[in-house]
């Protein structure tokens, strides 16, 4: 089951790359594996699945070291300041830096371990007050900010909309966040590392996601089904 998922979710990525002239291979699958055993992970991997995305630190590592090598771990979760340490050993990617300390504790720790890092800047386009990021007008501060750590390498942005049952009502969101990452491009601060990512859509509105930019798409219930 897990197979054939993951084809028709590439097929659905192809799709809507070539409805807006985009190369399909520009997008690239975030398999959200929150909660799922390690049974269905693997049959991911079996069809070619290598990102995979957690939440929560712990279950993170965890599979980490029961899967092995040649796998990417991204933190689409939102991560406290004092499991920096950790996460810099654990993730292969952190999607949700939002604040200076942040930065700086996994910087410390990264200096440490001789690795680099990627990551992305978490915007709240929503502006919900329930959910991490920072604001889209802070977000150019913060990409300034991150400049100061060389173990960071900032690539892109990522976003989660409000929750809707109309993809389409996500467009806009997604559309503000291909618009701001432009603008940080132009002023310099962002994509000093080649094209940037931009990492928004999920299961239920991805599609529209690639359509208005998106380079990675987090999905996790079109892929394993129903979490357990």
């Amino acid at each position: 089951m897990i197979a054939e998922n993951f084809e028709t979710i590439r097929a659905r990525i192809r799709a809507a790359a070539e409805r807006v002239g985009r190369d399909p291979f520009s997008v690239r699958l975030v398999a959200v594996s929150k909660h799922q055993p390690l049974a269905a992970i693997r049959e991911a991997m079996a069809a070619g699945q290598v990102i995979f995305g957690e939440n929560y630190l712990q279950e993170a590592e965890d599979k980490a070291a029961a899967l092995g090598q040649g796998l990417s771990w991204h933190c689409i979760g939102h991560l406290q300041s004092n499991k920096a340490r950790l996460a810099a050993e654990v993730f292969t990617c952190i999607e949700t830096i939002d604040r200076l300390k942040l930065a700086k504790a996994l910087e410390s720790r990264l200096v440490e371990l001789d690795k680099i890092m990627p990551i992305l800047v978490q915007v709240n386009v929503g502006g919900e007050a329930q959910k991490a990021g920072v604001a889209p007008q802070e977000a150019g501060r913060l990409c300034r900010e991150l400049q100061q750590f060389p173990h960071l390498v900032l690539q892109g942005l990522m976003t989660m909309p409000p929750m809707v049952e109309n993809p389409e009502e996500s467009r806009g969101c997604f559309r503000q966040l291909r618009l701001l990452g432009e603008e940080l491009v132009s002023r310099g601060l962002l994509g000093q590392h080649g094209p940037i990512e931009l990492s928004m859509g999920m299961s239920g509105d991805f599609e529209v996601a690639i359509e208005e930019g998106a380079t990675l798409v987090r999905v996790g219930t079109a892929l394993f089904g129903e979490r357990i």
